[in-house]
């Protein structure tokens, strides 16, 4: 693939319209959710399902994990017997 070369010239650019900053500040992009530690017993094929997925993912299987759980709790949340 070839790099093409830009060329600029002194050509007025145009109307200018100033936009309101909407991007959020970083700390709003830093959410610590609460958490709690438990001590869970899961069976090898499921953790090295997930260490599997991970790896190729370049995340941690903790959070893996994690986020099914949340996902599952928001979705029957509703549904409480």
């Amino acid at each position: 693939m070839s790099k093409k070369e830009i060329n600029y010239t002194e050509e007025p650019i145009g109307k200018l319209e100033f936009v309101k900053d909407f991007l959020p500040s970083p700390d709003q992009l830093v959410l610590k959710e609460e958490t709690v530690k438990v001590t869970l017993a899961l069976t090898k094929d499921s953790v090295d399902f997930f260490k599997k997925i991970a790896k190729k993912k370049h995340a941690h299987y903790q959070t893996m994990i994690r986020v099914l759980l949340d996902q599952y709790t928001e979705h029957f949340k509703s549904h409480e017997i």
